[in-house]
């Protein structure tokens, strides 16, 4: 499909994301929309998209478990007099958990690109780190501009 035909197309439905959706359904065509948008800026084939999809979403999946599990711990220890209250052991503690999540955060990655290099081009997978941005980037901005009409 050509550019011109996708972006309007992908951008109309982002824009069309209610809010008295419930949360699960909006996920869901976030996700449709930014498989939509990667698989276009990556050009792939449709064998590559085949291989590609089943290790990016599980990657995907994984990466979000221990973003929550990272946030959850950060955000129980840093409610409203949380931090004031914490002894030098539980912070050294707290510490050491956020570090061990970054490192688990940093090996998943580097599995990923590891697992990707047998399916895609390296350029694509470099394609593939600015795809993400890009389409975060946007969603962002049709959320902010949501909010503001």
């Amino acid at each position: 499909m050509k550019t011109r035909f996708i972006y309007p197309l992908v951008f109309l439905l982002i824009s069309s994301l209610s809010f008295a959706q419930d949360y699960k359904e909006r996920r869901e065509k976030v996700k449709a929309l930014k498989v939509a948008f990667i698989t276009e800026k990556l050009e792939l084939t449709t064998e590559e998209a085949q291989k590609f999809w089943p290790i990016y979403n599980a990657f995907d999946e994984k990466q979000a478990e221990l973003r929550h599990e990272k946030m959850r711990a950060i955000l129980n220890r840093f409610k409203p007099g949380n931090v004031e209250n914490l002894s030098e052991k539980e912070a050294s503690a707290l510490l050491i958990q956020m570090e061990k999540i970054e490192e688990d955060l940093f090996s998943l990655r580097r599995k990923f690109i590891k697992d990707l290099q047998g399916v895609v081009s390296a350029k694509k997978i470099i394609k593939l780190k600015k795809a993400e941005e890009d389409f975060n980037r946007e969603l962002l901005k049709q959320m902010r501009e949501k909010r503001k009409g």
